[in-house]
């Protein structure tokens, strides 16, 4: 599903990572760690499109990276989940209304078929009671449930999750992370989640991926919270105790990849091509602050 071969990642003509390459296949749970600028939402832009590629190969679904066109973004994002560590939520309206604002955005129409989908994925987060709530009134793990039910509403393959418990207190982010996970496990759906929260290795196990040094290295893969993680977790740790690479020295400001940019281009809504109908491309459920 995503593909990465020698690719090479700048911003701001500063080169961030060099050299990526991984491949995620569907339902896969993978843990992307490192350094505050070490370049991990860098990677997760890269993916939905929001940086290019300089070199390398690198695929999603049947998109080519480097070859994709501007009209084709928004259909590649469609069929992604994004979710953000800042929410990115549309304060003046309620639950119901974020939601619904985003699958109009996205192709949907008919009113009765938003309100059953709405409906299933409050369900499935836990918010079934709390679609006439206004995001404020709402706490920060409320907040982050309805982040993911607006990344869920398109019935996306993979998910990218940019630090999605990073304000959260440690039981919140373990409630957060425990739906990611049973989303992956139950419904086959592909996770790539940043985070600094090692201890989250130990109960939801999946695949490390770790950026050091502008190299993106695999530590390890626990398949089991029996498979000692706690040597996975030694090896994680350095990620975020050693010294910063190149990369962070050159170009820290670049490399914190400030989610609200990335955020501004999640919600294009390119009208569709000719004939093609609202379900074949529709799978994104992307930020609403970027409809353009």
């Amino acid at each position: 599903m995503i593909n990465f071969e020698g690719v090479n990642i700048e911003r701001e003509q500063q080169l961030l990572l060099r050299d990526v390459t991984l491949h995620i296949d569907k339902g896969e749970f993978v843990y992307l760690i490192g350094q505050v600028g070490s370049g991990k939402s860098s990677l997760l832009k890269t993916i939905y499109a929001e940086l290019p590629i300089t070199e390398g190969e690198a695929t999603v679904f049947e998109y080519d990276l480097k070859t994709i066109r501007r009209r084709q973004i928004p259909y590649l994002r469609r069929r992604l989940g994004i979710i953000f560590q800042d929410f990115q939520l549309l304060v003046d309206r309620t639950v119901q209304q974020n939601l619904e604002f985003v699958l109009k955005a996205t192709g949907w129409s008919n009113k009765e078929e938003m309100e059953d989908r709405i409906k299933q994925v409050l369900h499935l987060v836990g918010m079934e009671n709390k679609g006439y709530r206004m995001p404020n009134t709402l706490s920060g793990g409320e907040q982050q449930r309805m982040v993911i039910a607006r990344a869920l509403l398109n019935d996306p393959a993979v998910i990218l999750a940019d630090e999605p418990t990073g304000n959260l207190d440690p039981a919140t982010s373990s409630n957060i992370v425990k739906l990611l996970y049973d989303i992956c496990k139950e419904r086959h759906t592909t996770v790539l989640m940043s985070t600094h929260n090692l201890q989250l290795l130990n109960r939801f196990p999946g695949r490390v991926l770790k950026i050091e040094n502008g190299k993106v290295t695999e530590v390890s893969t626990v398949e089991s919270e029996h498979q000692a993680p706690e040597t996975v977790i030694a090896e994680a740790q350095s990620a975020t105790t050693s010294e910063a690479g190149e990369e962070i020295q050159n170009g820290s400001t670049a490399g914190s990849d400030d989610s609200n940019s990335a955020s501004d281009h999640c919600l294009q809504s390119d009208s569709q091509p000719e004939g093609q109908s609202r379900n074949e491309e529709s799978g994104q459920i992307p930020s609403e602050s970027g409809l353009q």
